[in-house]
C-alpha cells in the first residue's frame, strides 16, 4: 500500500459555523491496494479522507495499472487512454470531496471525515437538483412495486422524469437544474412544452404536473426548499369525465352472456368490486382471514387498504356472496380469488363492453366508482359511511364519488315536489288606499294544509 497526503488546509471557522475548534485539518489522499490484484493485473484504487486525526476510507470504484501509478502525485503516468480517464475521474472526485467539505461545514457548523465520505457516496446528503431528487424518488418507489405501490404508477413517474429531462435539454440546455433556482415560470414553460411541443392532452398535462409537484413537496419536506415555487400555478383542468357506469350499462354487464370462462371471470371480479368497492390490489390480497361473521350471521369484509393502510369494514351483499361461492372450488390456499393481471383484465373488459354494445371505455377502476356512486350514495347511504367503507382518509375524497346519476336526481326531485306541493302560497298584489297600484309586501305563508 502506498499513501501520501495530497493537500492539507487549515480552515478558520467564523462565528456562523457554531464550532468550538479554532481550525480543522482536512486532507484527501489516494492509494492503490496492491494486496488485491485482479485478473487483468490492475489493483483497486482507494481514497482516504482525514479531518482532525479522524480518517474515513472508501473505494473509488476504479481499477488502475500499478505500473503507471505515481504515489507522489496521485495520478497515473503516461498518455494512454486508461491513464487519461483514470486521472480525470480522480480530479473530479477530488473536486467533489472539497465541495462537500465546504457545504457540510457551512450548513452544519461542524465536520467529520465520515460525513464527507457519506456525502460522496450519496448517503445522508440532500439532493440539491431536480432530476437528482426525482431519481431518488423513483428508486425508492420502485422498491415498493407489488407491495404498496403499483407498476403502472412508477411507469408514469418515469415518463414524467423523461419529459422533464427532455424539457431541460431543449429549453435550458442543461442536464439538471438546482431546486433553488425553480420558479413559477419553469412550470408554466413545462406546461406549454407538453401541450404544444409534445401534443399531450389536458388530462395528461394535469397528471404529469401533479407528479412533478409531488417531487417539489418532497424537496420541501426534506428542508431543501422552504416554499413551493409552483404554489400559484393552476393547470388548465380537463373536462371531468363520468367516472362511474350508468345503471343501464351495469345491468348489461351483469346480464350479458359470455362464452369465454376467462372473460366471464373478469366480469365477475369487476362486479364483485362494484358491490364491495375493493381495488384490484385489495382484491388480489383478499383472503379468508378478511371474512368476519357477526352474531346476527351477517358477513363482513374487514381489510386494510394496500394503497393507504386505512381499515375498511364492508358488508357482503348477496351479489358478492354469490360470486365467492361460484369460485370457492378454485381457491388456492387462503386467497379468495385467483386474480389475473390487471392489464389482461382491461383487455377482457373491452371485450365485454363490445358484447354489451357499450361505446364508452370501461376500466377496472370504474368498479370502485360504481360502488361509491351507484351502490351506496345513490341509494341514500350517508357519505360518512361510504367514506369509511371505501377507506378514504379524507371526506373530500368521498365527495368525488358524490355525483349522483340523473335518474337518482330526478327521483329525489319528484319526492321533494310531492312533499311541498300545495303547502305554500304566494299572495296576489292588491291596491293600497294611499298608493294606488302598489303591491303589498310579498310573503311566503303556509296555507291551510301547511303546518
Amino acid at each position: 500500500m502506498e499513501e501520501r497526503e495530497m493537500n492539507t488546509t487549515k480552515n478558520k471557522n467564523n462565528k456562523n459555523n457554531h464550532t468550538n475548534t479554532a481550525y480543522s485539518t482536512f486532507a484527501v489522499l489516494f492509494y492503490i491496494n496492491r494486496q488485491k490484484i485482479k485478473k487483468n493485473g490492475r489493483c483497486p484504487l482507494m481514497g482516504r479522507i482525514s479531518i482532525n486525526a479522524e480518517m474515513a476510507q472508501f473505494s473509488v470504484g476504479l481499477d488502475v495499472d500499478p505500473k503507471l501509478w505515481d504515489a507522489k502525485t496521485y495520478r497515473l503516468t503516461g498518455r494512454s487512454r486508461h491513464a487519461a480517464e483514470a486521472n480525470y475521474q480522480i480530479s473530479q472526485l477530488t473536486e467533489k470531496i472539497n465541495r462537500y467539505y465546504k457545504e457540510i461545514l457551512d450548513e452544519q457548523g461542524y465536520i467529520t471525515a465520515e460525513l464527507v465520505k457519506n456525502a460522496v457516496g450519496g448517503i445522508g446528503r440532500k439532493k440539491e437538483n431536480l432530476l437528482e431528487l426525482f431519481r431518488e424518488h423513483n428508486e425508492e418507489y420502485s422498491k415498493q412495486v407489488g407491495i404498496t405501490r403499483s407498476a403502472e404508477t412508477i411507469r408514469n413517474y418515469i415518463s414524467v422524469y423523461n419529459q422533464t429531462k427532455s424539457f431541460l435539454r431543449t429549453h435550458y440546455n442543461a442536464e439538471d437544474i438546482p431546486l433553488r433556482q425553480l420558479e413559477l415560470s419553469f412550470i408554466e414553460k413545462f406546461d406549454s412544452f407538453m401541450r404544444i411541443e409534445q401534443g399531450f392532452t389536458a388530462h395528461t398535462v394535469s397528471s404529469y404536473t401533479i407528479m412533478l409537484r409531488k417531487i417539489i413537496r418532497r424537496a420541501i419536506s426534506q428542508g431543501i426548499l422552504h416554499k413551493n415555487p409552483f404554489a400559484s400555478y393552476i393547470p388548465e383542468q380537463p373536462p371531468r369525465k363520468r367516472r362511474h357506469m350508468t345503471r343501464e350499462e351495469l345491468d348489461k354487464f351483469m346480464n350479458v352472456s359470455i362464452a369465454s370462462k376467462r372473460v366471464c371471470h373478469t366480469r365477475d371480479m369487476f362486479i364483485f368490486a362494484t358491490f364491495t368497492g375493493l381495488s384490484y390490489a385489495d382484491m388480489r390480497n383478499l383472503s379468508e382471514e378478511n371474512i368476519h361473521q357477526e352474531q346476527n350471521g351477517r358477513l363482513w369484509l374487514k381489510i386494510k387498504r394496500q394503497k393507504t393502510g386505512s381499515k375498511c369494514n364492508i358488508p357482503l351483499l348477496d351479489v358478492p356472496l354469490q360470486i365467492m361461492e361460484k369460485y370457492k372450488s378454485e381457491r388456492k390456499g387462503s386467497k379468495i380469488f385467483n386474480m389475473i393481471t390487471l392489464s389482461c383484465m382491461e383487455v377482457n373488459l373491452k371485450k365485454i363492453a363490445k358484447l354489451c354494445k357499450i361505446e364508452t371505455r370501461i376500466t377496472y377502476h370504474q368498479s370502485r366508482h360504481n360502488f361509491g356512486t351507484l351502490i351506496t350514495l345513490s341509494q341514500g347511504v350517508p357519505m360518512e359511511t361510504v367514506s369509511q367503507m371505501m377507506g378514504h382518509k379524507c371526506i373530500k375524497t368521498t365527495q368525488i364519488y358524490a355525483k349522483l346519476t340523473r335518474q337518482k336526481l330526478n327521483e329525489d326531485m319528484k319526492k321533494l315536489s310531492s312533499r311541498i306541493g300545495g303547502k305554500y302560497k304566494l299572495e296576489d298584489c292588491a291596491e293600497n288606499d294611499n298608493k294606488a297600484n302598489q303591491c303589498k309586501t310579498v310573503q311566503l305563508k303556509p296555507n291551510k294544509h301547511g303546518k
